[in-house]
């Protein structure tokens, strides 16, 4: 007995002095750790990493930019079904212990120990894991763990347990990119977490633990095993009951990729966006959460983009099949597997769909399609595929369906209106579509190309194309600026000019279809659209001055020739460019700027930007105020494009604009003021050379080069065509009161779109297809006639007053300064034609 008793004190006097051992060198170990521990108060204001997410103007998803999925979501917001299967997962005695499981980390120890050092078993409370993952690495080391104990016990002094859950919620990586259990709900089943069933909240709870290597996609059966254990202890902690267990066991495993769904197709802009905030708020703009909300109007954007896409494949069609995207020689023995193989790297464009042919003859082919689908196409479903010749010429329809598909040919397959297969294939020409608010520059719709993930390259803002006779309602403008009215009479007729440039030395400028018309007023030119009328006109007015008359439409110098060709177009000019410059004859002109964000807010909706753009504001009581009178903009409301008009290398030219958003602006900032006056644009051209410049272009729809838009029965419509030398650029660019819109069509490589292929056949039907539904059930929205133009009748011949009884008279408009001096000259050539009659006698 005297022995047991000096065994048991010398065995306590261990036990002590271990523990007494143990606690010095804990505290040895907190006196040269603690200095280097983080100060984990930031952890009540942590934010984490969210994606930046560009919206439309009605609040749809156009883009989400950042490398992870995070939707933070507040504690009280999880369900109770969810807590418990994390809580049953991870750390059921969470809400008991003080931050450190000490019965873990012995058993934790104790492993390493039987095992010779395998620190397989980690023994970490969910406060331990936000230790780790906030501020430490994963590397398995003592030292680390020891950090880890000392920081859980800091963050539990610190935070209350329910702040400690929603960080471990929010924070934690669950396979796929996801971050957080609100961005894992979303994306494994498409829901919210109030929308969780019992079993898929294990399902996500059992995540938790291997990430990447169990989760519902990647691995099923491992992801359900683990499920089913996390079912057992929410049963055996009775945080459900035996019925619920055994209905959420026999729920089968319903995840699959949930992609956040875009809403609004416009990536074109979206880039725009992310380069214009990264511009002003740095790389962290992509993890902070903040939600910009641009000026897109989600309806007309997706119009532009049908329209844009529905015009290129008719153009297409019009020039005929070029052949199979591919062609693979096919066993006779080859099967799904093999075309599932073969189809692999093909992917969707544009709605238009890769096949595999596995059989064709006469009368009909048979389609393979990655959804395991065979389509079978007749000789209807092929009818245009006439068979590409050159840019002017196509073979004749086909006769047979194996004279156009033969077996082993992918090709592109797309629904017709009725939603029948149709044979389709990408085209080779590109497009692109401007439209913005004529009031503040404000981007309604904006289509770069046909297809962003193809090409990239935005030609709605940084092309750099000749706009061809699109670009005369500006010369037509500078010359009533110089007192020229729409009565002048110019003559159409042959011009040789000197040009040392060409081979002969001479510069023989001509209409389009080669004919000439003699003298007649500018108003039938422009309907007309008659070059030689323009040349002379420019020549009248002066290169020079026009040149700077330019710039008030928003070109910069360098983008306008210095020469004679300026009449025919040959300025270098991006779609955005000239729906701006056509903007000022829809606002009553004024010079406004593009611009496409109208608001940034940070991650709680605290606006951190928001837009005050320069307005034309006719009504304003600032601008009724303002008595500058018109004139050339501020020097820094003109961009400074390339003035090249195709790269050495064949890719598409592009304006100095290196940010990739051409002329468009983050204009002033005004989030932090309760009031603020408006900004009133510069008015660069008198309202009565607008409404006389309109009233040209209005009749350019009614019966010129634009009539076919009279399709849209709008009496508020006014434009102009626009074709370049070997038509390599086609073009409209019209508008009315509400919207100006630009669209252009052409090659990246300058090659020419076909003989005919003028701006009215191959730009203006996607004008009219965007115009059309835009402005569906809108009021007509026009300038109404400014103070100071007075309708005359003239004589249609000499374009000058005559009197009522002159059968050759018409209705003309002029400024009412213009008249009189007018008038004397009717007189004078009135006496002339006296004189000349009595000189007869």
């Amino acid at each position: 007995m005297l022995i047991f008793k000096r065994l048991l004190r010398w065995a306590l006097l261990l036990a002590f002095s271990g523990l007494l051992l143990a606690v010095i060198a804990v505290g040895v170990a907190y006196w040269l750790i603690a200095p280097r521990l983080p100060s984990v108060a930031d952890l009540k204001d942590y934010h984490m990493q969210v994606p930046l997410r560009v919206l439309s103007a009605d609040g749809k998803l156009i883009a989400s930019f950042g490398e992870t999925r995070r939707i933070p979501v507040d504690i009280e917001n999880v369900p109770d079904r969810l807590k418990h299967a994390v809580l049953s997962a991870e750390d059921a005695d969470f809400y008991h212990h003080p931050g450190v499981d000490w019965r873990g980390i012995a058993r934790a120890g104790w492993h390493v120990i039987v095992t010779g050092g395998d620190k397989g078993s980690g023994g970490s409370t969910i406060t331990q894991q936000v230790a780790r993952n906030f501020f430490l690495s994963p590397e398995k080391l003592y030292s680390r763990k020891l950090t880890e104990i000392f920081i859980a016990l800091r963050i539990e002094h610190e935070l209350s347990k329910d702040q400690i859950l929603e960080l471990y919620l929010n924070k934690m990586f669950l396979g796929h990119r996801s971050y957080g259990v609100g961005a894992a709900t979303e994306y494994y089943y498409g829901k919210t977490l109030d929308q969780l069933t019992v079993a898929e909240c294990a399902l996500i709870a059992s995540t938790f633990q291997l990430p990447s290597a169990v989760n519902p996609i990647n691995n099923p059966k491992r992801a359900i095993a683990r499920r089913n254990w996390v079912l057992g202890e929410m049963l055996r902690h009775d945080y459900i009951t035996k019925p619920v267990y055994e209905q959420a066991i026999a729920e089968p495993n319903h995840a699959y990729p949930h992609e956040q769904p875009i809403e609004v197709d416009a990536p074109y802009l979206a880039e725009m966006v992310r380069r214009q905030v990264l511009d002003r708020f740095g790389n962290d703009a992509l993890t902070n959460g903040y939600v910009v909300r641009t000026t897109l109007q989600s309806n007309r954007q997706q119009t532009a983009v049908e329209a844009l896409r529905n015009g290129l494949i008719a153009y297409d069609h019009r020039h005929g099949w070029r052949g199979a995207e591919a062609h693979q020689d096919l066993p006779a023995s080859a099967g799904e597997a093999e075309y599932d193989a073969l189809l692999s790297s093909y992917t969707g464009v544009s709605g238009l769909q890769p096949g595999l042919v596995t059989a064709s003859d006469a009368k009909q082919a048979t389609v393979y399609l990655p959804t395991h689908e065979n389509v079978i196409l007749d000789l209807a479903a092929m009818s245009w595929a006439r068979p590409h010749i050159n840019d002017d010429r196509v073979g004749a329809a086909p006769v047979s369906v194996d004279s156009v598909l033969k077996r082993g040919d992918i090709i592109r397959l797309a629904r017709d209106d009725k939603g029948e297969w149709q044979l389709a294939q990408i085209p080779a020409a590109q497009a692109a579509l401007t439209s913005i608010n004529p009031e503040d520059g404000s981007i309604q719709a904006l289509v770069g190309g046909f297809n962003f993930v193809r090409s990239k390259f935005n030609r709605a803002v940084t092309a750099a194309r000749q706009p061809g006779s699109s670009f005369k309602p500006y010369l037509y403008s500078g010359a009533f600026d110089r007192g020229f009215t729409p009565s002048s009479i110019i003559n159409d007729a042959p011009l040789a000019l000197p040009d040392p440039s060409k081979p002969n030395g001479i510069w023989t400028p001509s209409n389009d279809d080669d004919k000439f018309a003699g003298p007649m007023r500018l108003r039938e030119a422009l309907v007309q659209s008659k070059n030689l009328v323009s040349v002379r006109l420019l020549d009248a007015i002066g290169v020079r001055y026009m040149r700077e008359y330019a710039t008030r439409f928003g070109f910069s110098l360098d983008a306008i020739p210095a020469n004679l060709s300026m009449a025919l177009g040959t300025a270098s000019v991006s779609p955005m460019s000239m729906a701006r410059g056509y903007a000022v004859f829809a606002n009553g002109g004024y010079l406004v700027t593009p611009y496409f964000i109208h608001e940034i807010d940070d991650r709680d909706g605290k606006p951190l930007y928001v837009a005050n753009p320069a307005r034309a504001c006719r009504s304003c009581q600032e601008r009724l105020l303002d008595t500058r009178p018109p004139g050339p903009p501020p020097a820094d409301m003109n961009p400074t494009p390339a003035n090249n008009l195709a790269s050495t290398d064949g890719t598409p030219a592009e304006s100095s604009s290196v940010d990739g958003v051409g002329e468009a602006v983050l204009p002033a900032d005004v989030h932090g003021d309760n009031a603020h006056p408006p900004v009133l644009a510069p008015q660069v051209i008198e309202v009565r050379n607008d409404y006389l410049t309109t009233s040209l272009m209005k009749d350019v729809i009614l019966r010129g080069t634009g009539s076919a838009a009279r399709a849209l029965d709008r009496a508020d419509l006014a434009g102009k065509t626009g074709s370049t030398n070997d038509h390599r650029d086609a073009w409209f660019v019209g508008f009315n009161g509400d919207l100006s819109t630009a669209v252009w069509v052409g090659f990246d490589d300058y090659s020419s779109l076909g003989h005919g292929e003028f701006g009215a056949k191959a730009a203006l039907p996607i004008w009219m297809d965007y115009m059309g539904s835009a402005l569906k059930d809108q009021p007509l929205s026009t300038l109404p006639m400014p103070p100071g133009i007075s309708t005359v009748l003239i004589n249609r011949q000499n374009g000058l007053p005559t009197s009522a009884d002159d059968p050759n008279g018409m209705n003309e408009m002029f400024k009412v300064e213009d008249i009189d001096r007018l008038r004397n000259q009717a007189a004078q050539q009135k006496d002339q034609d006296q004189q000349h009659a009595y000189d007869i006698f």
